[in-house]
């Protein structure tokens, strides 16, 4: 086994088989790869898993439309018996959407384009709410839409777990896939990380300001409350921290092509991606892998580096996007949960992911 070397972009090349049998191939990275036969089982049905996303989304929103008081789907705001509507349509919504997501070759462009469809529909409500139609807010109190006041606001206000508890169950479901299905803000740094075709690397610091960066803001947020802070500045501060954010996207992840705010700026980032290793969900890569380097040269979270691929696990910053199982055309990225067959893993976890992604349409809003 050797090191196939950098290609002139500068990105990794790979580990090609010096075995004189070996067939090799040209990569668009410079390195070569033996191509090897991975036994691949036959296509699954897709119908089943579009009809468990329906059900699966209608699991989660009829209970909110059924139980809570205030009307928590914004049909039913409009509408009496509204909401019965919009949870069977978001249903729909959701079989159609996992119908498209189940080929790997298209989940990549749809998962992007529904995420960021969701940023623009929540930033839209907050927009309306702002401008006077007070239906489309939650509750009417608001808080600056910046992910890391889901550890900021309780530790300045001393209360108000809501969003922790909506964060860790989602973990508990999806693990790290919140940073690549669910967080409003994260589809703005994909769409600015877009802008370069192949991610360079990220900074090797960004180890170590993540979690800085988390710290950091649980102890603002302890000092203002120790210090009598009024909400205003409370306010301010995340604010400025938002608006800081935005800069990181505009600036180093545009250049860099990678995801630079959502692995070494945002505290919840930090957390997603560790404390949900609780989930079951895991993302491999198979024994026989050739080591050639295409997975590495499209993960825009600096999962895939060398060591990680030898070890046939993605590091620490994996957050399921699923990137990787569509480059690798010879399918040794894989998911996979429990004893399941990787496939079927993979389906079971579009399943959960989309289904959430369908209610938090549905329901989340400032």
């Amino acid at each position: 086994m050797r090191y196939s070397g950098a290609g002139d972009d500068g990105f990794t090349g790979g580990f090609v088989d010096s075995h004189p049998a070996a067939a090799t191939e040209v990569l668009p990275l410079g390195g070569t790869r033996r191509r090897v036969a991975h036994a691949r089982p036959p296509a699954l049905a897709t119908w089943p898993w579009a009809l468990a996303a329906s059900v699966a989304t209608l699991a989660l929103l009829l209970p909110i439309q059924g139980f809570v008081a205030r009307p928590m789907l914004l049909a039913e705001r409009f509408v009496p018996g509204g909401g019965w509507v919009q949870a069977l349509l978001l249903s729909l919504y959701a079989a159609f959407l996992l119908h498209r997501m189940m080929d790997p070759k298209r989940s990549g462009t749809w998962r992007r384009g529904t995420w960021l469809m969701f940023s623009v529909v929540f930033f839209g409500q907050l927009a309306l709410g702002l401008a006077g139609f007070d239906s489309f807010l939650m509750t009417g109190t608001l808080h600056v839409p910046v992910p890391a006041v889901i550890v900021g606001g309780p530790a300045f206000r001393g209360e108000g777990f809501f969003m922790p508890i909506l964060f860790g169950s989602t973990l508990l479901l999806v693990g790290p896939a919140w940073c690549s299905h669910l967080c409003y803000i994260g589809a703005w740094d994909a769409l600015a990380a877009s802008r370069r075709k192949r991610p360079a690397a990220l900074p090797a610091w960004r180890r170590w300001s993540q979690p800085g960066v988390l710290v950091a803001t649980v102890a603002v947020g302890v000092v203002l409350r120790a210090a009598g802070a009024e909400p205003g500045t409370a306010a301010a501060v995340a604010l400025a921290f938002g608006i800081a954010g935005i800069g990181v996207m505009a600036f180093a992840s545009r250049r860099l092509g990678a995801m630079v705010h959502c692995t070494a700026y945002c505290p919840i980032g930090w957390l997603a991606t560790r404390l949900g290793r609780v989930s079951p969900f895991r993302l491999r890569i198979a024994t026989d892998c050739t080591e050639c380097g295409v997975c590495a040269a499209v993960c825009r979270y600096g999962a895939l580096e060398h060591a990680d691929i030898a070890r046939r696990r993605p590091g620490p910053g994996c957050t399921l996007c699923g990137d990787c199982v569509k480059a690798c055309r010879d399918g040794f990225a894989e998911y996979r949960f429990a004893g399941l067959r990787s496939d079927r893993a993979r389906a079971l976890f579009l399943v959960v992911v989309v289904a959430l992604h369908a209610a938090f349409l549905g329901v989340a809003r400032i």
